[in-house]
């Protein structure tokens, strides 16, 4: 029996305090933890951040549990650009004319799969805006990566608790029906908190435009999971769409490397 969405996405937030709690408590930061949560601002920034990021995780998981893997990976390759702009927005971050054309194309391309298809592909713009916000919030707000993330999971932990517990009181719940299934449900939270404690590390110390390209490796493994191993389809519309945004990203790769060596 497939875990639904909600389920995944609850155990997700679960094994991410418990695994990012241990951490904390073996380098002995709790005294962290408990100055954070005196600073009224930082905890309603947190809390911001925490919303974009359960939201980010949920339509990920519907996104890969109904069969649309390549428009997953469609959103994370659009997420660096959306970065890209928000950088330019907030925090007045420079984009020179060939990253500027490079935000055009990926919204042309964009463009041409909602005028093709006739529908807006909402996984892949929801999954684009929400981590983009998330970097930028997480870039703005004074916390460190790791007190931050557990904090962004307490926050969420409580209503995951409740939900958890009220499945498995029905017997809805799959938890603990086999051994490999818990496994799995506990290990989501350990892969979970591992790369967004690099993301936000990561966040700390390069201009937000700079790190939504280095995203565009996930995406494309997502892609070629999406129609190599799920065998799902992709058109000669997903061609047009993904071949801009890859020209967009090689665009905006080159006119940076070319701005540091002058």
């Amino acid at each position: 029996q497939q875990s639904s969405a909600v389920e995944v996405l609850s155990h997700r937030m679960i094994w991410s305090l418990v695994f990012l709690s241990g951490i904390l408590l073996i380098q002995q930061r709790q005294a962290e933890v408990g100055t954070l949560l005196k600073s009224p601002r930082r905890v309603g920034m947190l809390l911001v951040s925490a919303t974009l990021l359960t939201c980010n995780w949920g339509l990920y998981i519907y996104g890969v549990n109904s069969d649309r893997v390549v428009e997953t990976s469609l959103g994370y390759f659009i997420n660096p650009l959306v970065s890209v702009l928000l950088g330019f927005i907030f925090l007045r971050e420079r984009l020179h004319r060939g990253q500027q054309l490079a935000v055009v194309l990926a919204a042309v391309g964009v463009g041409y799969f909602v005028w093709q298809l006739g529908t807006v592909p909402w996984i892949a713009l929801g999954l684009a805006l929400t981590f983009a916000f998330y970097g930028l919030v997480r870039k703005v707000v004074a916390v460190a990566p790791m007190v931050g993330l557990a904090v962004e999971t307490l926050m969420i932990t409580p209503l995951a608790l409740a939900l958890v517990g009220y499945w498995q009181a029905t017997g809805v719940g799959n938890f603990g029906t086999t051994l490999l299934l818990s496994l799995l449900f506990v290990g989501a939270g350990v892969m979970t908190s591992m790369p967004l404690l690099w993301f936000n590390n990561a966040a700390k110390r390069l201009r937000l435009s700079t790190l939504g390209f280095f995203q565009y490796l996930a995406p494309s493994l997502q892609l070629i999971l999406g129609v190599f191993l799920y065998q799902e389809s992709f058109t000669p519309t997903h061609a047009v769409t993904f071949g801009f945004i890859w020209t967009a990203l090689l665009l905006y790769s080159t006119t940076s490397l070319l701005q540091r060596q002058t």
